[in-house]
């Protein structure tokens, strides 16, 4: 029985707006490090968006590397790395002659064929061409086969989609080609495996929303989605980054899975759990997996509030997180009750005002034949629609300002 982790979307180097992330994601991984020493993994999977970044802080590389060497047991554990939209794919497979002799193999590029041979470890490349690998690891008398599948779009592929169906043609590519890597190598002698960073679904349902903190992945014709039944059936497992919550996309028989990322990066992620996913497969037998809580970091809260009591009351018994906090108030939030909030916490990422609407107020909304009045009049409607009060002198001159340096464009 071969057990592997599959982990993604670390996004080291990540900030909460001013927050650094940096001593949570050293606690994470230090979490994730003690998780597979204590299953015993024999493999990791990190599915893309290693960084947050293309050009990533000396901070964020050194934690990548010192997490990798612990991961991989000085050389005698198996990682597996692709790149994702967040990675620059020259960045990340920039330490690949040296991490391979740790058995740390990235992979960046589908143009890219990682060289075969035997490590001192033991393990060994036994078979490689472009967007694969054969793995043999010491202790396990079978092959495992990965279709590596890295973030790609027109330009990184160095192909051409046309001008009718590019999304489709985009999708026919890329599954061509994993068939074809499937059926060359992927028999029922080997564990059978793919690692990938796209955006996928189930042909027909409706769309997995991604979250704030992401950057959508973008192909010529708008927002790429791939299907699951773009998958090779002889794929025993699909390790998948870029969601950034634990989730089972739909397949008839393969099971398709994004891991989660190790933090919550945005308060659209409020409530999501954390998580590494435990997979345990042999040649020829469905893959079991099940996912492993992480309970590192300070979460993230949405809440809202309309008097200063028990704000002040909920924010001293929840010291540690970050928090987007909404303040329902008549007119704004005065100077008093802001510095009392800010000062009770020092997680404080966001603080809304919220402008509750009395019965009988005017309705300021924008109606068609206001589009002919000017832009300063516009702005102050649209102001009172959305904060149900008029933008102070301040705020007016400020936008003057704006609308004339366009103007003088």
């Amino acid at each position: 029985m071969l057990k592997i982790l599959h982990t993604a979307d670390w996004h080291l180097g990540k900030r909460l707006q001013e927050y650094s992330r940096l001593e949570e994601q050293k606690l994470v991984l230090d979490e994730i490090c003690r998780v597979a020493d204590e299953e015993n993994v024999d493999l990791i999977l990190l599915a893309g968006d290693i960084f947050d970044t293309f050009n990533p802080t000396h901070e964020a590389v050194e934690l990548l590397y010192k997490t990798l060497k612990r991961l991989s047991k000085n050389g005698t554990r198996a990682i597996v790395a692709i790149s994702g939209n967040h990675d620059s794919t020259q960045f990340v497979e920039a330490p690949d002659p040296l991490a391979r002799e740790l058995g740390i193999f990235f992979y960046g590029k589908y143009e890219n064929v990682v060289p075969t041979g035997k490590l001192d470890s033991g393990m060994e490349i036994t078979c490689s061409e472009s967007g694969f690998i054969e793995l043999k690891l010491p202790g396990h008398n079978f092959p495992i086969r990965l279709i590596l599948a890295p973030y790609a779009n027109e330009v990184s592929l160095k192909i051409y989609l046309g001008e009718g169906d590019r999304e489709g043609e985009f999708r026919s590519i890329l599954s061509t080609k994993w068939d074809q890597l499937a059926e060359k190598y992927c028999d029922q002698a080997g564990v059978n495996l793919f690692v990938g960073h796209f955006f996928f679904m189930k042909e027909g349902e409706t769309p997995e929303a991604e979250p704030e903190s992401e950057r959508p992945i973008l192909h010529v014709g708008g927002t790429q989605a791939l299907f699951t039944q773009n998958l090779p059936t002889q794929i025993q497992y699909a390790a998948l980054g870029h969601l950034h919550r634990y989730h089972s996309v739909g397949h008839d028989s393969i099971p398709v899975v994004y891991s989660s990322s190790p933090l919550a990066y945005s308060f659209s992620e409020a409530d999501q759990a954390k998580n590494v996913i435990l997979i345990e497969v042999e040649p020829g037998k469905p893959a079991a997996y099940r996912p492993i809580g992480l309970k590192q970091g300070r979460p993230l809260f949405r809440v809202k509030f309309d008097a200063l009591v028990p704000a002040l009351q909920w924010l001293e018994e929840n010291p540690y997180c970050f928090v987007e906090l909404t303040y329902e108030t008549e007119h704004s939030i005065d100077a008093a009750t802001r510095k009392a909030l800010m000062k009770s916490h020092d997680g404080i990422v966001n603080l809304i005002p919220q402008i509750k609407n009395p019965l009988g107020q005017v309705n300021y909304s924008l109606q068609v034949a206001d589009l002919g009045k000017d832009m300063t009049t516009l702005f102050t409607l649209f102001y009172q629609s959305e904060k149900g009060q008029e933008p102070n002198s301040e705020l007016l001159d400020l936008f003057k300002e704006v609308i004339s340096q366009n103007e003088n464009v």
